[in-house]
C-alpha cells in the first residue's frame, strides 16, 4: 500500500482540486516539505493545464476575474519557516495545548470538520506505538524527528500511507522523537496481549471528541 503508485495519487488529486479540507492540507504540507514531490505535483498541473487547453472551445460561464476574489481582507501572521499550509491552520506549535495520550504520546486535533480526523502527533525520543491498523487508510507525514516501523525509516518530508491490510508499530528516534501530522480515515484496531483493552478504550473515546 506505501508505494509511489499511492503516494502519487494522494499528489494528482490535489493537483485537480479533488480532495477534501483535511486531505488538502496533508498534501500542501507535504509538498512544502518535500521538493520531489513538488516537482511532481507541479507537472501533473501541467497536464491540467494541457488538458483544459484542449477543451478550449467548451463553453464555460460568464465569471469575472473579480468574481472569483474575496473583499474579506484577513491579516495574520504566519511563521513560514515551520510547515507552510499547516502554520496557516494551527499557527505556531509552541503555543498549541497537547493532550497527552499515554507516557511519551501527544496529540492535537486540528477540528477541520470534515469526514476525516487531522491530527497532530508528538512522540518523545524512543517512544512507540502498539501494533496497529486501521479501518481505512492512515496518512501520515513527518514533520520534524523521524520515526521506523517493520516498512522502513521515516525522517523529515516523507509520508507513509497505509490501509487495513498493513500491521505496524512506530517507534520515534531515540535522538530527536517525531512530530508527525496524520489522517486517519477510521478508528486504529491494535493487536497484541493489551490490544482488546486498547480497542475497548478507543472505542470509549469516539464518544468523547
Amino acid at each position: 500500500m506505501n508505494g509511489t503508485l499511492v503516494k502519487n495519487e494522494l499528489i494528482l488529486e490535489f493537483a485537480s482540486g479533488k480532495l477534501n479540507a483535511s486531505k488538502s492540507i496533508f498534501a500542501a504540507t507535504y509538498l512544502f516539505l518535500n521538493s520531489k514531490a513538488a516537482n511532481i505535483s507541479s507537472a501533473f498541473e501541467n497536464l491540467h493545464g494541457d488538458s483544459l487547453l484542449e477543451n478550449k472551445d467548451t463553453p464555460t460561464s460568464n465569471l469575472k476575474f473579480s468574481d472569483c476574489l474575496s473583499s474579506k481582507v484577513v491579516s495574520r501572521k504566519i511563521d513560514k519557516s515551520q510547515f507552510g499550509p499547516l502554520s496557516r491552520v494551527v499557527g505556531s506549535l509552541d503555543n498549541i495545548e497537547w493532550k497527552q495520550i499515554y507516557k511519551g504520546f501527544k496529540e492535537f486535533s486540528t477540528k477541520i470538520g470534515d469526514k476525516d480526523e487531522l491530527k497532530l502527533i508528538k512522540m518523545d525520543p524512543g517512544t512507540s506505538v502498539p501494533l496497529h491498523s486501521h479501518g481505512g487508510r492512515e496518512y501520515i507525514l513527518v514533520l520534524d524527528g523521524s520515526f521506523c516501523d517493520e516498512h522502513g525509516k521515516y525522517t523529515k518530508g516523507d509520508i507513509q500511507i497505509n490501509d487495513q491490510k498493513i500491521k505496524h508499530t512506530p517507534i520515534a528516534s531515540e535522538k530527536e522523537g517525531c512530530l508527525c501530522l496524520t489522517i486517519t480515515e477510521k478508528e486504529v484496531i491494535f493487536f497484541g496481549s493489551f490490544g482488546s483493552f486498547l480497542n475497548l478504550f478507543t472505542f470509549i473515546r469516539s464518544f468523547f471528541k
